[in-house]
């Protein structure tokens, strides 16, 4: 039996990271093989790369070849052998964050877009994604109490106002994208995410 592939999303500051150990307990707790994983990264190739992206200036069309560059070899390496053996992955984003970063945020067209998952992933998708939507300001907030900002946290509320409004577009495009309100307290947005999961997992 394969393994499924779910992922998270979310413009920086969504709360992704507050809840993905918590989500690979309720995978795990089923007795489920998991592997976590993030994105640019998850190999030796793709951390180098997310280097990179997150620190060196760099043209936009650069930036979606370098992600998708990333992301095949994380697809060849990673994601497809665990699900082959029947392991479940969990990814910290996916190609949605191409759609919503390089094509909403950089004005990448979606039609490049899409010829370069067409190219990489040859078909495949996640078979669930949880997008963590919240309002710019209130990711903005959050994310001046964090780390020293990198290459992406650095931009303008306008920028992320275009990733949100891609991701949103996206979600309203693919029943498999569930939307979570992510201005809650975390004890509502696991309320929430426990529904999505009890209905998906085995």
């Amino acid at each position: 039996m394969e393994g499924k592939f779910i992922t998270l999303e979310g413009i920086d500051g969504a709360g992704k990271s507050t809840h993905i150990d918590w989500i690979a307990k309720k995978i795990t707790g089923r007795g489920l093989g998991l592997v976590m994983t993030r994105e640019p990264g998850g190999t030796a190739l793709g951390e180098a790369l997310r280097t990179l992206l997150l620190t060196h200036p760099m043209l936009a069309e650069t930036e979606a070849m370098l992600m998708f560059a990333a992301r095949r070899e994380h697809l060849g390496q990673v994601i497809f052998p665990a699900i082959t053996r029947g392991d479940w992955v969990l990814s910290d984003r996916f190609t949605d964050a191409s759609f919503a970063y390089q094509g909403g945020g950089r004005g990448i067209s979606v039609n490049r877009l899409d010829v370069l998952e067409d190219w990489v992933q040859q078909g495949f998708e996640p078979d669930l994604t949880l997008y963590f939507d919240l309002p710019v300001e209130a990711a903005r907030s959050r994310l001046e109490l964090a780390r020293n900002p990198d290459r992406f946290e650095q931009e303008k509320c306008a920028f992320f106002e275009r990733v949100r409004s891609a991701y949103l577009d996206r979600a309203h495009k693919h029943a498999r994208i569930k939307i979570i309100d992510a201005n809650r307290t975390i004890e509502e947005i696991q309320a929430d995410i426990s529904v999505i999961l009890d209905s998906f997992l085995p």
